[in-house]
């Protein structure tokens, strides 16, 4: 079973493109004096160069490297694009421009060299850390942790009817005498205050005692 071939409109345009990048620096190297074959050359190198660079930062990540000479190659070739569109005097080169494509050579086998045989993980671009997101106010709170029973066992229940301090005999016969002089001389029961402030003790203390005068 055959296959139906469609045209690509993306392929079709890279085609196009590529074919008149190569033929602006083929005419451009052939201008600035490179001749027969190796006018043919420098176009194959640009392009090389190019898709190098590209298949570094596809395969390891942002590089300097890779960057570095990505940019160089694709100024290259749309340097190519612009002086052969009438804005250098191909008939009379500039003495940059031969000097340029001269040295082009060295530079495209230092870029392959390094792009080559460089540490892909030291040339890395890094990358910041996305900030740790914060709970928001619409989370559910955190259950309360259950006490493990050792721990529940260790610790001593409060009884419901707490004796308070413990009282001396001696000062509770003392606050009996006291308790029984104030009805004596008033008719009515000494209450907490009162007791407290004669015996001059504090509060709980006071509690325990009239407790105990009941």
């Amino acid at each position: 079973m055959t296959r139906s071939i469609r045209p690509d409109a993306v392929l079709v345009q890279a085609v196009i493109a590529g074919a008149l990048s190569f033929a602006h620096l083929h005419d451009l190297a052939a201008a600035a004096g490179q001749d027969g074959w190796k006018a043919w050359a420098y176009p194959i190198s640009v392009d090389l160069l190019l898709v190098a660079a590209w298949r570094r930062l596809r395969n390891s990540g942002p590089s300097r490297l890779a960057w570095s000479w990505f940019l160089i190659a694709l100024v290259a070739s749309l340097g190519a694009n612009v002086a052969t569109a009438g804005f250098l005097d191909l008939q009379h080169p500039p003495a940059w421009l031969r000097f340029g494509v001269a040295g082009w050579p060295a530079l495209a086998f230092l870029g392959g060299t390094l792009l080559a045989h460089s540490n892909a993980a030291e040339d890395r671009v890094p990358v910041p850390s996305a900030p740790t997101a914060r709970a928001s106010r619409s989370d559910p709170a955190p259950e309360p942790q259950a006490v493990p029973p050792a721990a529940a066992e260790d610790t001593p229940a409060l009884s419901a009817a707490d004796p308070g301090p413990p009282v001396p005999a001696a000062l509770v016969a003392h606050a009996r005498k006291v308790a029984d002089d104030h009805q004596a001389r008033t008719g009515s029961r000494i209450d907490t205050d009162t007791l407290r402030a004669r015996l001059g003790v504090p509060a709980p203390m006071a509690d325990a005692i009239a407790a105990q005068l009941t």
